[in-house]
């Protein structure tokens, strides 16, 4: 029985020496958030080079409104989504993958594929090769195949006579994706191009050209560029392991890794993660804080997005009167022009178009005129919006009659024309300046959305705990 006594009387002891190196700075809706939590997120928001830094207190406020909002989207199950559980994992995986990847597997594979170029390479050395080629189709006619011999030979006269090698590639060569670069091509080594190119290529010293010879596609004339040995394992070995980084190597790793668990004791690679998830973020709270940044940060978008941000974004009527009620804060210190700048190819659909749309509203003049005008080709560019005084020289000179700004007319359409109404001390409706009302009246929502969890849930701060955060 003492010896029982004396195993609670270590295991308590332990528990409150874990409680003492990272005590509990809030709980919310009863969960608690220990300081190494707070401190993580406080951290990574405040760090250099953020403009607007927080104190601890104000950021405080801040990480209870973010916490609120994720119990919320809990408690609307959203975590049980098929999306989002697709999504969430999707970014956790891309941290614990790599960390499956046994030591020195990349290494090897590295070492691997250095190793594959050294063999293919057959003891012989990369060549730097630059051609002009004449193309010749497999069914050429004799007559085809005469005139390519006479032209490929013209070249290569011209080519012994001093004519510049790139200059000529760029006038005749028909492989046009080298013919731009002088008719260079990469670094190539054995079996890499046809043989017939390889043998000659292969047969020239550096700055040697060949004579015009034959090949499946046509008649070509090689020079040699360069020559040199494949570079050292130390040398390419930065280059070889991005390439195969791009590649997605950790990813494969990984994957043989799970394959390997998987088939030893039956579980389903899902399964697998989620337990190394627990594992790794057991022994890193960086990881454990940054997997549960992820899952938090997803929920709370999915949340918001579903009681906020788009029911808010298209609720019309709501953004109307918000608008009228917050009217004074869009006002401006100069006018805008609110309407339609629009260029045309026939000088006639000038005033054509501001027939069309005369008695018609601004948001439905782009329709009407792409119907009537663009219907088989454009004939009429428009760009319709609200227009401060220096964003548009054709606005600037026709609407706000600034004679020195000068007209400049689309590509193809060179009548120019603009359509609207001057607004002198503000917008008239809210989709003058719909984008600010929009998010105005989103970030209003969401502050109302705030206060209602705050009476729907508790929250709990020990500011003396608090007050030792980065200081301990």
């Amino acid at each position: 029985m003492k010896k029982i006594l004396i195993s609670f009387a270590l295991v308590a002891l332990a528990l409150t020496a874990a409680a003492q190196e990272d005590p509990i700075v809030m709980r919310i809706n009863g969960v608690p958030v220990p300081r190494s939590e707070f401190e993580y997120n406080y951290n990574k928001n405040n760090s250099e080079g953020v403009i607007d830094k927080k104190s601890v207190e104000e950021y405080a406020d801040l990480f209870v409104n973010y916490k609120l909002k994720v119990q919320a989207a809990l408690d609307d199950h959203l975590d049980t989504l098929s999306s989002y559980q697709k999504e969430f994992r999707q970014y956790r995986d891309q941290q614990i993958r790599p960390l499956l990847v046994p030591e020195g597997a990349k290494e090897k594979e590295v070492r691997n594929y250095y190793d594959g170029l050294l063999a293919r390479l057959e003891g012989k050395q990369l060549l730097q090769p630059a051609h002009i080629l004449i193309h010749l189709a497999q069914d050429a006619t004799e007559e085809q195949k005469a005139a390519a011999k006479v032209r490929i030979d013209s070249i290569y006269q011209a080519l012994k006579d001093g004519a510049d090698f790139a200059e000529m590639a760029k006038q005749e060569s028909q492989d046009y994706g080298s013919a731009s670069r002088g008719g260079m091509l990469p670094w190539i080594g054995p079996n890499q191009l046809v043989k017939e190119f390889e043998d000659v290529a292969y047969s020239l010293q550096e700055g040697e050209m060949s004579e015009p010879f034959l090949m499946p596609f046509g008649y070509d004339i090689v020079k040699l560029m360069g020559r040199k040995d494949l570079e050292t394992y130390d040398e390419l070995h930065d280059k070889i392991q991005q390439f195969l980084e791009t590649q997605g190597i950790e990813n494969q790793l990984s994957q043989q890794v799970l394959d390997s668990i998987s088939g030893k004791n039956e579980k389903t690679i899902e399964q697998i993660l989620d337990e190394k998830t627990e594992e790794f973020c057991a022994k890193d709270n960086e990881l454990k804080y940054l997997v549960q940044e992820y899952h938090d940060g997803l929920l709370l978008f999915e949340e918001c997005n579903r009681k906020i941000w788009e029911p808010a974004a298209t609720d019309t009527l709501s953004l109307q009167k918000y608008f009228k009620k917050n009217k004074k804060q869009y006002a401006w210190d100069e006018p805008h022009y609110s309407g339609m700048v629009y260029y045309c190819r026939n000088e006639a659909d000038v005033k054509g178009v501001k027939k069309l749309v005369k008695k018609l509203p601004q948001e439905k003049w782009l329709n009407t005129i792409r119907s009537v005008y663009n219907k088989d080709s454009v004939m009429v560019r428009m760009e319709r919006r609200v227009f401060k005084k220096g964003e548009n020289p054709n606005v600037d000179r026709i609407a706000f009659k600034d004679k020195t700004a000068e007209l400049k007319p689309y590509k193809n359409c060179n009548y120019i024309g603009v359509l609207g109404k001057m607004l002198k001390k503000g917008p008239a409706e809210w989709t003058d300046v719909s984008n600010q009302v929009v998010s105005d009246y989103q970030r209003f929502k969401e502050d109302e959305f705030v206060a209602e969890l705050r009476k729907r849930y508790t929250v709990e701060i020990d500011k003396a705990v608090l007050a030792t955060v980065n200081n301990h």
